[in-house]
C-alpha cells in the first residue's frame, strides 16, 4: 500500500533501468522505461509493490518523482528563476486578483463545501440560545450562572480543539491527495495492499492523519473533563463568583456535568476535520443538526418534567454531543481505517508542533479580544452593553467566513500536496475574491438592517445609542475580516503554521497596546479603533506572506517567476 504519512520522508523514488525492464502499460523494453517506487510508507507491515512504465512525455509535477537526467542539467543564468522584491510580488499578486475576479467552477466548488459548513457552524450559537430560552425560565441567577459556567468551557475548547480541528483538515486533505496521486501513478491499488495487511478492513482508505488526531482527540477530552471537573470550583473563584455567591454552587454544578461531555466534543471536532479534509461538510452538517434537534427536545423534558433544572440543561447537551460523535465516527469508519495496524510516532509527533504552535497563536487572539472587552466595561455597564451587542454581531457574522476560510483550506491543501501548482493559485485567487465579495454583501445588509438587528438584543435607548455608534466599525470592517480568514485557511492550506503563529502573536501585541494608549484618550472608540488595527495587520501581513514567496510560498509562485522571467 502507498500510505502517505503526516510528514513526507523521501527517498529516490525514481530508478532508470535498461531494456531488460518492460513498461506495464505497452510491454515495450527501452531506455525509456522507468521503475516507479513510492517510499512514504514506514509500516514494515505492508510492501510496497514496484511496476515499470515508459516515462511520459511531460514533465510532471509530483512531488514523488524526481528530476530526469535532462531536468537537471545546468541551467544559464537567464533561465534560472529570478524571484522578485516582495513590493513587486505584492503588486503582480493583487494584479492577478483583478484580472482574474470571477467565480467560475472552482469558485462554485469553494461554495458548495462553505456553505454546509456555514449552516453546520451556525447550529451551536443556535442551540446555545435555545438553551438559554430554557434555563433563563428558571431565574436569574440560574441563567447567569450556566453563562459563566459556558464561557469557561468555550474558552478551554477554544483554546485546545480549534487548534486540532485546523490540523486534522490539513493533514486528511494532504493525505488524501497524494493517496489518490499514488495510486494513479503506480498502477496499484493501496486499498488491495491494505486488504491484504488488515484482512477485514476492506474497501476503506488508510489515512494515518485521521487515527492520529482521532486518538490525540481522545486524549484531550479525558484531560479536560478531569481538569474541569476536579477544578470547577477554582474556576468559579478565578471568575470572580466567591463560593458565598448564589451563583457559585449551581455553575459548579453545571460545569462538572458539562464535563463529561467534553471527549465527544473534542473526537467529533476531530472527526469534522477528518470530513473537512475529504472535501465532505455535508455529513458533519446531518450530524450537528441531528444532536442540536435532540437537545431542543430533551431540554424541556428534564428541566421542567423531571425537575433537574440546570442539571438537566447539562445532561441534555452532553447526550446531544454523544449522538453527534457517534454518528460521525460510524460514517467515517464506514470511508477511513480508524485503528491502525501500528502507532506512527512520527504523525504524532507533526501534530504536537503543529498544534503547539495554533495554540499560542489563539493565546494571542484571546488575549487580544480579552483585553479589548475588560477595556470597554471600564467605561460603565451602558457602554459594556453596547459594545456587547455589537461585537455579538460581530463574532457572529465571523462564522460565514470562517466556513470560506475552511473550503480554501480543504481545497488549496489537496492541491499542494500533489504539486498541482497551477490549481493551488485558482484556489487562492478564488478563495480570496469569494471572501471580498462576502464581506462587501455582509457590510451592505448590516448598514441597512443594523439598528433593527440592535433592537433584538435591548430596549435601552442609551444602550442602543451607544450600539449605533459602532456600526461603521461593525459592517465597515466586514470586507477585512472576511479576507483576513480566508488568509488563515490558506496559511493552514499549505501547512505554514509557524508564520501564523508568530505573525499573529507579533498583531495581537501591537494591537494590545495600541488599546491600552487610546482608550484612556478615545473611550469606547479606542476599543474599536484597536480591533480594526488588529484586522487590518492581520490582512497586510496575510497578503505579504503570498507575494513575499517565502517558506512553501515559493513553490506555489515559482511557475508563474519562471514566465515572467
Amino acid at each position: 500500500m502507498v500510505t502517505a504519512l503526516s510528514q513526507p520522508i523521501f527517498s529516490s523514488s525514481v530508478l532508470h533501468h535498461q531494456h531488460q525492464n518492460r513498461c506495464y502499460l505497452c510491454n515495450l523494453t527501452a531506455p525509456s522505461v522507468k521503475k516507479l517506487t513510492l517510499r512514504r510508507n514506514l509500516d514494515p507491515s505492508i510492501s510496497i509493490q514496484s511496476v515499470s512504465r515508459c516515462l511520459p512525455p511531460k514533465k510532471s509535477n509530483s512531488s514523488l518523482e524526481t528530476p530526469t537526467e535532462e531536468e537537471t542539467k545546468p541551467q544559464s543564468l537567464s533561465e534560472k528563476v529570478k524571484y522578485s522584491s516582495p513590493g513587486s510580488s505584492v503588486r503582480s499578486l493583487l494584479r492577478r486578483f483583478r484580472n482574474e475576479f470571477s467565480t467560475g467552477q472552482l469558485g462554485w466548488e469553494v461554495l458548495s463545501i462553505a456553505l454546509p459548513a456555514a449552516l453546520a457552524l451556525a447550529a451551536d450559537p443556535i442551540t446555545s440560545l435555545v438553551d438559554t430560552a430554557f434555563v433563563g425560565r428558571l431565574g436569574s441567577v440560574e441563567l447567569a450562572a450556566v453563562g459563566v459556567s459556558i464561557s469557561v468551557f468555550n474558552l478551554v475548547s477554544k483554546l485546545l480543539n480549534v487548534p486540532l480541528l485546523n490540523i486534522t483538515t490539513s493533514f486528511v486533505a494532504e493525505e488524501q491527495a497524494l493517496a489518490s496521486e499514488s495510486n494513479l501513478e503506480s498502477g496499484t491499488s493501496s486499498v488491495s495492499v491494505l486488504q491484504e495487511s488488515i484482512g477485514e478492513k476492506q474497501n476503506k482508505k488508510y489515512l494515518p492523519a485521521v487515527s492520529t488526531s482521532l486518538a490525540l482527540a481522545a486524549g484531550i477530552g479525558i484531560a479536560e473533563t478531569i481538569a474541569l471537573s476536579l477544578g470547577s470550583g477554582f474556576l468559579m473563584n478565578i471568575m470572580g463568583i466567591p463560593v458565598d455567591s448564589p451563583m457559585h454552587e449551581p455553575a459548579e454544578q453545571f460545569l462538572t456535568l458539562r464535563a463529561i461531555g467534553a471527549p465527544p466534543i473534542v473526537i467529533a471536532l476531530a472527526a469534522q476535520g477528518a470530513f473537512r479534509g475529504l472535501i465532505d461538510t455535508k455529513t458533519p452538517l446531518y450530524a450537528v443538526s441531528a444532536g442540536n434537534i435532540l437537545n431542543a427536545i430533551l431540554d424541556p423534558i428534564l428541566i421542567f418534567l423531571c425537575g433537574l433544572g440546570i442539571s438537566g440543561a447539562a445532561i441534555a447537551t452532553v447526550i446531544s454531543e454523544y449522538l453527534i460523535a457517534f454518528i460521525l465516527l460510524w460514517n467515517l469508519n464506514s470511508r477511513v481505517v480508524l485503528v491502525p495496524p501500528n502507532i506512527l510516532v512520527v504523525g504524532v509527533t507533526r501534530y504536537l508542533k503543529s498544534g503547539g504552535l495554533l495554540i499560542g497563536r489563539t493565546i494571542a487572539v484571546l488575549v487580544t479580544l480579552t483585553l479589548a472587552t475588560s477595556a470597554a466595561a471600564r467605561e460603565g455597564p451602558i457602554v459594556m452593553a453596547g459594545y456587547q451587542i455589537s461585537l455579538e454581531v460581530w463574532m457572529a457574522l465571523s462564522l460565514l467566513n470562517d466556513a470560506l476560510a475552511l473550503a480554501g483550506q480543504a481545497l488549496l491543501a489537496s492541491s499542494y500536496s500533489q504539486g498541482n501548482y497551477k490549481r493551488a493559485r485558482d484556489v487562492i485567487y478564488r478563495s480570496l475574491q469569494i471572501g471580498l465579495g462576502t464581506g462587501v454583501v455582509l457590510a451592505i445588509v448590516l448598514f441597512a438592517g443594523f439598528d433593527s438587528f440592535s433592537h433584538l438584543f435591548s430596549t435601552d435607548s442609551a444602550v442602543l445609542e451607544i450600539d449605533s455608534s459602532s456600526l461603521w466599525f461593525v459592517a465597515g470592517t466586514q470586507p477585512l475580516n472576511a479576507v483576513a480568514f480566508v488568509l488563515d485557511g490558506l496559511y493552514y492550506g499549505v501547512s505554514d503554521f509557524s508564520y501564523a503563529a508568530y505573525s499573529m502573536v507579533l498583531i495581537g501585541l501591537v494591537s494590545s497596546l495600541f488599546i491600552l494608549v487610546s482608550v484612556p484618550v478615545y473611550g469606547l472608540a479606542g476599543v474599536w479603533m484597536g480591533l480594526f488595527l488588529f484586522m487590518i495587520l492581520r490582512v497586510v501581513a496575510g497578503i505579504w506572506r503570498l507575494g513575499s514567496k517565502s517558506g512553501p510560498w515559493g513553490t506555489v509562485w515559482s511557475q508563474i517567476e519562471q514566465k515572467s522571467n
